[in-house]
C-alpha cells in the first residue's frame, strides 16, 4: 500500500499528481488503494484505472509543486516454509522477497519503516546515490544507528540519474537474506520509453540463499568460531528453491513464469546471495543484456549471465522455442573456488511455461540450461568485460579524465590470532579476517560514523586511510611470507575534496585464500574503465583504459587474483561506505569510508540530519 501526503505548501491538486507518477511503463498502477491527505481533510479513494486517468488529464497539466509517494515498510517474523520445514523469518510488510518499489527517474519516496522485530534492523537503497542526503543511507553503524525493536525512522529515498533496476535491503548483520526487494525505476514522465523496444512485460527475478537454520545464529556462530560460515541449504529465485531440492518439487514451490509464444520480455535480475556469485541462463534461450545498476548498456546477446552479490542485471529474453516444452531458468554458483562455495554447488530452478501449449503433445519434464562450471573464472570475467556504456544524445556519460586522487587498494583475506590463548576454527587456529591497504575495519559503537562526523565528535575514527598499501609485493604469487597475513585493526576514513576526480585501482591478492571480491560503493556510480588478471601495471594497463564508453556500475567484482579500475567524481558531500558485498568478507573487515567535504555553495552541502534519527 502506498500512501501519499501532502507536505508543507503543496496543494491537493499537487498531492494528486503523486498518483501520475505512480504507474509503470505499461500503464499499470501501484496498488489500487491511495491514501490522499491535506492539513485538514483525510480522504481514503478506492480509484479504478479509469477514475485515474479522469483525473491526471485534468490536474496534470496545471500543477506545479511536486508530491512524494509514501511507503509503509513493516519489518516482522513471519513464518514460512521451505525445504521441508517452517520457520519464522524477518521480512517486511510479510513478505519473502519484499515489496517492490515502483519510481520514476528523478523522484523522490519517503519510507516508513517499523520495526516490529526482535532485533535492530537498518535498510538500504542499494545503487540510489541519496545526493547530499546520507541519512536515509541505511549501513548500521555508519551513517544511522539501527532502529531498535518498536521504533521506526522515516528514510528520504532522493532519486537522480538511476534508471532501470536497482534494489533495497537490511544494512545490519546478515538480515538481507530475508529482508530485500527490488527497485524499478522507469524513464521520467514525457520520455517515457526505452532505449530498446518494449517488452511485452516484465518481471523482477531475484536470487538468493536459504538455510534451514536461522540467519541470526549463523551469522553468530561464524563470528564466534572465526572461522567460514555454513553454508547454506539451497539456492533460490524469488524465494523458491525450485525442482532440485527435498520438498520444492509441487508447483506451488517452484517459481513458474507464464509467455506467449513471439513476445519479448524483460528480466530484471538482482544477486542478493550472501556469499556467492551466481551463473544465470534460461534453457533453449539467448539473452539479450540491456543494462546494469540502473544504468543502461549497449546490448550484447549471450547464453549466461554471470551476476555478483548486489549486482543487477536487465536482459531481454524472447519466447521463440517449441511452445509444447517446458524450460528451466536455473542459476548455480560462479568463479570461487573456496571451499563454501564447493559445498553449495547446487542449482535453483523456475520455470518457463508457454500458454496456450498443446496439452496432448507437451513435454512435461523442463529442459535445463547448461551453466558454466562453478570454478570458472574466464567465463565470468568474459561476461563482465563485455559491458559497454550505452552513449547516445539521450544517455551521455562523463568519464572522468583528468585525476586529482589516485588510489590503489589491496583488498586481501587475512587472519588474526584468536584472543584469550584458544582456538578458532580459521586457519591453524586463527580467526579469518579481511582488509583494505591492510586495514581491518572495526565496526564503530556507540555512535555512527556520519554523527560523529556532522557533530565533530572527537575520537571516534580516524582519517588517514592510505591511498596506497603499506608494503610493495607480488600480489598474486603463488605462495605469499606469513607476516602479510595479519593485518591492522581500526577505524580509518578517507577524506575527498568536493568534486574531486577519484580514480581508485582494486588488486586482489593470494594472501591466505584468493578469492573474487564485489566491491559496492555507497553514494555514487562509478565507471569501470579497466578490468585484468594478475598484477596491475600501472605503466601498461592505463594505456588499455576504456575511456570512450565504459559501464557505470555500483557495485563490481575484482577478479580471483585481479584488478579492476574504476573512476568516480567525488560531487556528494557527506560519508560514504565501500565494502565487499560477500557478507562474512565485510563482516570480517573488508571495508571502508569515505567523507565527502562539502561544496562552497549551499546546493553542494550535506542535507541537516532529520528530526527522527534512530538514537544508539
Amino acid at each position: 500500500m502506498i500512501r501519499l501526503q501532502t507536505y508543507a505548501g503543496l496543494s491537493f491538486v499537487a498531492t494528486l499528481a503523486v498518483i501520475y507518477h505512480a504507474f509503470n511503463s505499461r500503464g499499470q498502477f501501484y496498488p489500487a488503494m491511495v491514501y490522499l491527505s491535506t492539513s485538514k481533510i483525510s480522504l481514503v479513494l478506492l480509484l479504478n484505472m479509469g477514475l485515474v486517468i479522469m483525473w491526471v488529464l485534468v490536474f496534470v497539466g496545471i500543477f506545479h509543486s511536486e508530491a512524494w509517494a509514501r511507503y509503509s515498510f513493516v519489518v516482522e517474523e513471519t513464518p514460512y516454509t521451505r525445504l521441508c520445514g517452517t520457520k519464522n523469518i524477518l521480512t517486511v510488510n510479510g513478505t519473502f522477497p519484499g515489496p517492490t518499489l515502483y519510481v520514476r527517474r528523478g523522484d523522490t519516496v519517503v519510507v516508513d519503516v517499523y520495526n516490529k522485530g526482535t532485533r535492530n534492523i537498518t535498510i538500504h537503497w542499494h545503487g540510489v546515490k541519496q545526493s547530499r542526503n546520507p541519512w536515509s543511507d541505511g549501513p548500521e553503524y555508519i551513517t544511522q544507528c539501527p532502529i531498535q525493536p518498536g521504533a521506526k525512522f522515516s528514510q528520504n529515498i532522493i532519486f537522480s540519474t538511476e534508471e532501470g533496476t536497482l534494489w533495497w535491503h537490511a544494512h545490519s548483520e546478515w538480515d538481507r537474506a530475508t529482508v530485500h526487494g527490488a527497485i524499478i525505476i522507469y524513464p521520467k514522465n514525457g520520455t517515457d520509453h526505452y532505449p530498446f523496444p518494449k517488452p511485452h512485460a516484465e518481471f523482477p527475478i531475484i536470487l538468493g540463499e536459504w538455510w534451514k537454520q536461522d540467519i541470526d545464529k549463523v551469522y553468530n556462530d561464524a563470528i564466534q568460531s572465526g572461522g567460514d560460515p555454513v553454508a547454506s541449504d539451497a539456492l533460490t529465485i524469488n524465494g523458491q528453491p525450485g525442482d532440485f531440492y527435498p520438498c520444492s518439487s509441487k508447483s506451488a514451490d517452484t517459481f513458474k513464469l507464464k509467455v506467449d509464444f513471439g513476445k519479448t520480455y524483460l528480466l530484471r535480475l538482482v544477486n542478493n546471495a550472501l556469499q556467492i556469485s551466481l551463473y544465470f541462463a534460461i534453457a533453449n534461450h539467448t539473452l539479450a543484456v540491456v543494462g546494469s545498476d540502473a544504468s543502461y548498456l549497449k546490448p550484447f546477446v549471450t547464453d549466461y549471465i554471470s551476476i555478483s552479490p548486489g549486482q543487477t542485471i536487465d536482459v531481454l529474453f524472447t519466447a521463440n522455442q517449441n511452445p509444447n516444452h517446458l524450460y528451466y531458468m536455473a542459476a548455480g554458483v560462479s568463479s570461487d573456488a573456496t571451499p563454501l562455495v564447493v559445498e553449495n554447488n547446487t542449482t535453483t530452478t523456475a520455470i518457463i511455461h508457454y500458454n496456450n501449449q498443446n496439452h496432448t503433445s507437451r513435454s512435461t519434464t523442463p529442459l535445463i540450461p547448461k551453466l558454466p562450471s562453478y570454478d570458472d573464472t574466464i567465463s565470468s570475467v568474459n561476461f563482465t568485460s563485455r559491458f559497454r556504456s550505452l552513449v547516445d544524445k539521450n544517455h551521455p556519460i562523463d568519464v572522468p579524465k583528468h585525476i586529482r586522487k589516485r588510489m590503489f587498494f589491496t583488498v586481501s583475506m587475512n587472519t588474526l590470532p584468536c584472543p584469550n590463548d584458544t582456538s578458532c576454527q580459521g586457519p591453524n587456529g586463527s580467526r579469518l579476517a579481511t582488509s583494505v591497504n591492510n586495514i581491518s575495519f572495526v565496526t564503530p559503537t556507540p555512535i555512527d560514523l556520519l554523527e560523529a562526523y556532522y557533530y565533530q565528535i572527537k575520537g571516534a575514527f580516524g582519517v588517514k586511510f592510505p591511498s596506497f598499501p603499506p608494503l610493495k609485493f607480488n600480489f598474486t604469487a603463488e605462495d605469499q611470507p606469513s607476516y602479510l597475513e595479519t593485518p591492522k585493526r581500526g577505524i580509518e576514513l578517507k577524506v575527498l575534496k568536493y568534486n574531486a576526480s577519484v580514480q581508485i585501482v582494486f588488486q586482489g591478492t593470494s594472501i591466505v585464500d584468493p578469492s573474487e571480491h564485489p566491491m559496492h560503493l555507497h553514494g555514487f556510480s562509478f565507471y569501470v574503465v579497466g578490468i585484468g588478471s594478475g598484477n596491475f601495471d600501472k605503466h601498461k594497463d592505463r594505456l588499455k583504459f576504456n575511456l570512450v564508453d565504459p559501464p557505470l556500475q555500483n557495485t563490481i567484482a575484482v577478479p580471483l587474483n585481479g584488478w579492476i579500475a574504476i573512476r568516480f567524481k567525488a560531487d556528494n558531500p557527506g560519508v560514504w561506505f565501500m565494502h565487499c558485498h560477500f557478507d562474512r568478507h565485510m563482516s570480517w573487515g573488508m571495508d571502508m569510508a569515505f567523507i565527502v567535504k562539502n561544496g562552497k555553495t549551499p546546493n553542494t552541502q550535506m542535507l541537516p540530519p532529520p528530526p527522527d534519527m534512530p538514537p544508539c
